[in-house]
């Protein structure tokens, strides 16, 4: 099966979910304008709403996170998860475009830019659960581990190991929506599907996908910007971010439209293979011995300090100020919450003909260990520079400055130059592969249908770019409340999520009595 436009129902707008399309479009015009017109106050409403969500919401993702990633290993070892789900016996795409689909992304919103400075942040100041003197050879190890932490198992886990087998069960074989109201389904039943419970859940899910999506998009502009102004003296203005969003919007939104089984394929493949070369060149040409050496031991304090680390709450007790964690841990799991369910639509649109244990084991073992490995590669490289010499990463990165980490460190390596052009060439793929996967299963769920017109997939293309153009017009400070407003979304989602922790099972239980 491919995704083909040109059937008739590619032209058809009457699909489109309007009451749906109403309320998120609405929010999305109001967030810009009171951008426009007033950021200092739309900053202190997202600061509030932020805090609120991550002192009364926190403690509850984290243990959201660590359930669900340890049922999914549940589902790997029951006799069900054998089932092939999807309605098809052989899986629809081959194995490495499968994978590359999936992985390109979620390394989207942060993969490069978060590889050079997350590692990099964590070295110069330990966590605190960990307490090692800054900057020493006693912060490495913990730097990598909390980054795997960030990165790893529970963050890819939230985003489809138990929900993809939900939609996939629902949707191909009882003809259910793949949507996010259907998660919803084991408790209010056909309330869900028809009512007003469901038409909440699908808004705050799509809101918070597309301000998980734009915001990659405008930080892009300006990463990028600044870039080609360090590479190449291009100014790093208003204008440049302008011609990379827009050089941006028409790659994601011509790869939406031509559907999974090319653009989106094709820019996943392509993106695989660039990366795959790129950290090839580095662990050659980087500090080969540290790379290994440290990736394994901070692999190992990672697994060491596992459960410390995914229900750590410091002095925040149950609802104390989060401090530490509200800025890091909690501000990464509403991310990932927030991309959830529409990341589990995209998974469940491309697993057809997968077993349920393979889809867990790809998205909260596979996908992990690669993703770490690719933050030891460009992360342990700079931690291993400023060892070296101090000063040589963490000088750039004051500020925390990620561009410019990345071409701190890039810059280093033999043919800097050319290894720093072809990381922001990666970087604008990979937000690309993010932006267009997403503009597909937001038009997807828009219009209840695994075909969606032409039409609503260029509206959500080119609407997520114009919003990321407005928010950095009025500055960095336009995104960055974005960002941290996906903060505030992830409370709804994470509740659309909760059902999954025992639905799944049920599913795959069900699936074992059908195969005995």
């Amino acid at each position: 099966m491919t995704d083909n436009a040109n059937t008739p129902k590619a032209t058809d707008l009457g699909h489109i979910n309007k009451p749906l399309f109403a309320i998120t479009g609405g929010f999305i015009a109001l967030f810009c304008l009171v951008a426009l017109f007033d950021l200092t106050l739309l900053s202190s409403i997202v600061d509030a709403t932020f805090a609120f969500s991550a002192k009364y919401f926190g403690l509850y993702w984290q243990v959201l996170l660590l359930g669900t990633f340890l049922m999914g290993l549940v589902l790997v070892v029951l006799p069900g998860g054998r089932a092939k789900m999807g309605g098809m016996t052989e899986a629809e795409f081959p194995l490495f475009q499968w994978g590359a689909m999936i992985m390109c992304t979620l390394l989207a919103g942060g993969g490069v830019f978060w590889a050079a400075g997350e590692p990099m942040a964590h070295f110069l100041s330990s966590p605190p659960l960990f307490g090692a003197e800054a900057a020493s050879e006693a912060a490495v190890n913990p730097a990598l581990a909390q980054s795997f932490m960030h990165w790893g198992f529970l963050a890819w886990a939230i985003l489809g190991a138990l929900t993809t087998v939900m939609l996939m069960h629902y949707h191909y074989e009882k003809g259910l929506p793949l949507a996010p109201r259907t998660l919803l389904y084991p408790v209010f039943g056909d309330r869900a599907i028809k009512g007003p419970i469901g038409l909440i859940a699908d808004a705050s899910c799509i809101i918070a996908v597309v301000a998980g999506t734009v915001g990659p998009i405008g930080f892009l502009g300006l990463q990028v910007s600044y870039g080609l102004n360090a590479l190449f003296g291009i100014p790093d203005s208003f204008a440049t971010q302008a011609v990379v969003i827009g050089l941006l919007v028409t790659l994601y939104t011509l790869s939406a439209i031509s559907g999974l089984s090319k653009g989106i394929q094709i820019l996943s493949r392509f993106n695989v293979i660039l990366a795959a070369a790129l950290l090839l060149f580095m662990l050659l040409a980087g500090p080969t011995g540290f790379i290994f050496s440290n990736f394994f031991s901070g692999l190992s304090s990672y697994i060491g300090n596992f459960f410390g680390m995914a229900l750590y709450r410091g002095d925040a007790g149950m609802f104390g100020e989060p401090g530490w964690l509200g800025w890091w841990t909690v501000f990464f799991w509403g991310w990932f919450l927030g991309y959830g369910p529409l990341m589990a639509m995209f998974i469940a649109r491309v697993s057809r003909g997968r077993s349920i244990r393979s889809i867990v084991i790809m998205l909260s073992i596979v996908a992990p260990i690669v993703t770490n490995f690719w933050f030891t590669i460009v992360g342990g490289t700079g931690i291993a520079y400023e060892l070296a010499e101090t000063g040589s990463v963490s000088t750039a990165f004051e500020g925390f400055n990620l561009p410019a980490a990345l071409l701190a460190i890039t810059q280093q390596l033999p043919m800097g130059f050319l290894v720093s052009l072809l990381f922001l060439i990666l970087t604008v793929v990979f937000v690309a592969t993010t932006g267009d996967s997403m503009t597909y299963v937001i038009s997807v769920a828009m219009s209840n249908e695994d075909k969606p017109s032409n039409p609503i997939r260029i509206f959500w293309g080119v609407a997520m770019g114009l919003m990321a153009l407005i928010l950095i017009s009025v500055g960095s400070g336009g995104v960055a409340k974005l960002q941290s407003f996906i903060v505030v979304t992830a409370v709804p989602v994470s509740l659309v999520l909760l059902p999954s922790l025992w639905d799944a099972l049920r599913i795959t239980l069900a699936k074992g009595r059908e195969q005995d």
